[in-house]
């Protein structure tokens, strides 16, 4: 009996992580990606070298990095390697990269 709960926790704290890894998924409604992308083209930046950092969904842009508002939307953005990334201003995580 002892066995079986602990698998079942374990299996329970597996599910557990998946879905918490998922929730931390950002995903940017449709209309949204639309006001972002004529917004960047509007407003070009001067591209910014970033050592060190991979551009990669997911990855963490250090607070050296200026970021500029895209408005009526809650994102950011920042030209790194000639290559316009969407950025979570709470978290600084890039979630798009414009191609």
């Amino acid at each position: 009996m002892r066995m079986r709960l602990s698998t079942a926790a374990a299996g329970f704290l597996l599910l557990a992580g998946i879905g918490a890894a998922a929730a931390q998924d950002v995903v940017i409604a449709p209309e949204q990606e639309t006001v972002i992308r004529e917004y960047v083209k509007k407003q070009p930046l001067a591209s910014v070298k970033i050592p060190g950092v991979e551009l990669n969904i997911g990855s963490t842009l250090p607070e050296t990095v200026e970021l500029h508002e895209v408005p009526d939307t809650e994102y950011r953005y920042v030209v790194v390697d000639n290559r316009t990334v969407v950025v979570d201003p709470g978290t600084r995580k890039i979630i798009k990269i414009i191609e």
